[in-house]
């Protein structure tokens, strides 16, 4: 019975903390009350430290634990962050040596003034609860104060994509009081660019971190001038993917489009097959390759330069076939139209006469060709000469009772040199070398479209 008040009292002894315990047992004393009672005597949470004294300096750091999503859509990135703020509190003082510290239940906050610091730019945010609430509160002898939280937020950041996606972005991470002015808190990074950890180690799946750095600044608004401190942090997109899923195919199908300049023109469906299907191929590419991006038009982004300059080619190729076609076809179209016209001719001049289309009228000089030698082609040059009408009716009549006069065999050869040369002004005189010179012009036109491309983008 005796053991077992003894044993109780122990129990209550240590829930109380009224007894301590040596190497001879239990000690049973009164103990002194807790620090974080005495502390709370008298304290007053809505009032912030240095009361009328002058403001408040706190210090911040970060730990980014990890950037979840990158958003080139919504121009946003979503991360978690632990935030660990320091600042001193007279009210909060304790006797110790000074780096005695008490730490308190994070469901303790109520209790205590803590700084009202907010991030402008988040979309949004949440503090995790798994499985209590995510804070921390430690209180040094010295009156200072740790206050630790982990928060998960979206970012806003505003991206320039016109280099996209060889782009290069700056973000930023904002902290900013929201009810105090600079009258009231100061902030300030603790160990400045060291005050920011885990951006080193951190891997992302489409960006790499180049660098980054903190800076101090204000806000200023209509309300007055708070503190802000700023982190900024440089992303550079891999580009390497891009290569493998845009950039290669769409070279490709460029250079599929010229396997029809060495199809003969007479395959018009194997040339349209190759013309058409590289044209929709190009067109489903362009289309995923927006899925991703923002619907927006102020951003004329370099992907789109280059899919633009890829359907342009193949576009150029298909038209250039049509073009082929359409003056083979006009080609063979005039040199029936040719072999008709002498036939014609023939037929109608076969016994030597020429039909007199008109009367000739009194008082009237009449036109009559006078055919020379033969020229270097072979055939008699005709030239007209006045006559009266008397004399060109007679000399006329002679000349179709004669030999024929110049409309024989030599002068049809006079209307082929005509029809020849109207040939030439209407067609081209070789439509398969279009074929030919489309095999060089091409491939060195795309060739140096891709030069100044890459240079502009990746050096300008």
């Amino acid at each position: 019975m005796l053991i077992n008040i003894q044993e109780t009292r122990i129990c209550k002894c240590l829930l109380a903390r009224r007894c301590f315990r040596s190497d001879q047992g239990f000690i049973m004393f009164p103990c002194p009350d807790p620090p974080v009672e005495k502390l709370m005597k008298g304290y007053n949470r809505y009032l912030r430290p240095n009361f009328n004294e002058g403001p408040v300096e706190i210090g911040m750091s970060l730990d980014i634990a990890s950037i979840d999503a990158i958003s080139e859509i919504n121009m946003d990135y979503t991360a978690t962050i632990f935030l660990r703020q320091r600042w001193r509190d007279s009210r909060l003082v304790f006797p110790g040596n000074g780096n005695e510290s008490v730490s308190v239940d994070g469901r303790l906050v109520s209790l205590l003034w803590i700084p009202d610091t907010f991030i402008p730019d988040s979309k949004r945010s949440f503090l995790h609860d798994v499985t209590v609430e995510n804070r921390l509160i430690r209180i040094f002898s010295n009156g200072t104060v740790l206050y630790a939280l982990r928060i998960t937020a979206t970012i806003a950041c505003n991206m320039d994509l016109t280099k996209y996606p060889m782009d290069r972005q700056v973000c930023t991470l904002q902290l900013e009081s929201w009810g105090y002015n600079l009258q009231d808190v100061v902030f300030y990074w603790t160990r400045g660019n060291d005050s920011v950890k885990g951006l080193d180690t951190l891997r992302l799946a489409q960006y790499s971190i180049e660098s980054y750095y903190t800076s101090v600044s204000e806000a200023v608004y209509e309300t007055g001038n708070y503190p802000k401190l700023v982190l900024h942090f440089a992303l550079r997109r891999n580009v390497l993917f891009f290569i493998l899923e845009t950039y290669v195919p769409s070279t490709l199908l460029v250079v599929l489009s010229w396997v029809s300049f060495w199809i003969s023109q007479s395959s018009v469906p194997a040339r349209t097959c190759i013309g058409v299907t590289t044209v929709l191929t190009m067109t489903t590419l362009m289309m995923g390759a927006r899925t991703s991006l923002p619907n927006a038009n102020c951003f004329i982004k370099a992907i789109d330069v280059y899919l633009g300059i890829c359907f342009t080619f193949i576009f150029g190729a298909l038209l250039e076939y049509a073009c082929a076609h359409f003056c083979t076809m006009q080609h063979q179209t005039l040199e029936e139209l040719q072999r008709d016209l002498l036939r014609d001719f023939k037929e109608s001049n076969g016994n030597g006469s020429i039909p007199m289309s008109r009367s000739v009228q009194p008082n009237q000089s009449v036109e009559i060709a006078s055919c020379a030698d033969e020229d270097e082609d072979g055939g008699r040059t005709c030239r007209p000469e006045a006559k009266s009408p008397d004399v060109a009716a007679h000399e006329t009549g002679l000349k179709v009772r004669g030999s024929g006069g110049c409309m024989d065999g030599r002068c049809t050869s006079s209307v082929r040199r005509a029809s020849h040369k109207v040939a030439r002004v209407f067609s081209v005189e070789n439509p398969h070398n279009i074929d030919r010179h489309s095999r060089a012009v091409f491939p060195m036109a795309f060739l140096f479209v891709n030069v100044l491309y890459w240079l502009y983008y990746l050096f300008i």
